[in-house]
């Protein structure tokens, strides 16, 4: 039976697989409505049309996490794919980031089953309850409205959400090993709960320190399991996701 946590989280959020383009279009507005008019990260000039897409987005899978009571989406993530037809294609963590040595994954065959989580993005509007001021459009600035007393011990734990749409992803595509760059306080949090990814080089500045990652579900999945069994269990859909770890 899936703990307290997982059960309190689905109850006030979902996560929708992006598998059509009206739902991949959501993703794109929703990562504009971040990157672009609350933190400014990317030029609105670059991307017009209100969308926020790169090159990486046609060999990405998508995810978006949907509040139930309003309806709104909360938050998206993507994970790229391996380029089957060209497994030495390069993944964005491998353009913008130098690698310690012998840490690169280079062997084709493995590279098969590499991804990249990317493109996280939480409205400002589900930041509010953990201090972060702000309103995605179409949802009052008040946003604790919306939510019920034990819905907002659930809300700091988006980003697990989040990874939880990722897990998903490397499950039905058959991956076992992540690239990621994170900030130094998600890399901390995901620790605290077992979640442990190899830094494989060194911090670099873009938009703040981000610290480049790679994670091998194989060990990650059962030593979550071991810290932090809630954890594992609303990561994993109670065990539904486990990337053929047990």
């Amino acid at each position: 039976m899936a703990t307290d946590l997982c059960t309190a989280f689905n109850q006030y959020f979902e996560l929708l697989h992006a598998d059509s383009d009206q739902l991949r279009e959501e993703v794109f507005r929703l990562r504009y409505q971040v990157y672009i008019v609350e933190t400014g990260f990317e030029r609105c000039e670059d991307h017009p049309n209100g969308i926020e897409r790169d090159v990486f987005d046609e060999r990405s899978d998508h995810y978006l996490l949907r509040h139930r009571a309003t309806g709104v989406y909360a938050a998206t993530a993507r994970m790229i794919l391996p380029d089957l037809s060209a497994p030495l294609a390069p993944f964005p963590i491998e353009r913008h980031c130098p690698f310690y040595d012998g840490l690169a994954i280079r062997d084709p065959e493995a590279r098969r089953r590499l991804g990249e989580l990317s493109r996280f993005a939480v409205s400002k509007a589900f930041k509010k309850r953990i201090g972060e001021a702000g309103s995605l459009i179409g949802v009052s600035g008040k946003v604790d409205m919306y939510f019920e007393p034990d819905e907002r011990r659930v809300l700091p734990h988006l980003s697990l959400g989040l990874f939880a749409a990722e897990l998903r992803m490397m499950h039905e595509h058959g991956l076992t090993h992540g690239y990621a760059v994170m900030e130094p306080a998600l890399y901390r949090l995901l620790g605290r709960f077992g979640a442990t990814f190899d830094q494989i080089g060194p911090a670099v500045d873009y938009h703040g320190e981000r610290i480049p990652c790679l994670g091998n579900v194989n060990e990650t999945l059962p030593n979550i399991k071991r810290v932090a069994r809630s954890v594992w269990e609303l990561m994993t859909d109670a065990g539904r996701y486990t990337c053929g770890t047990e």
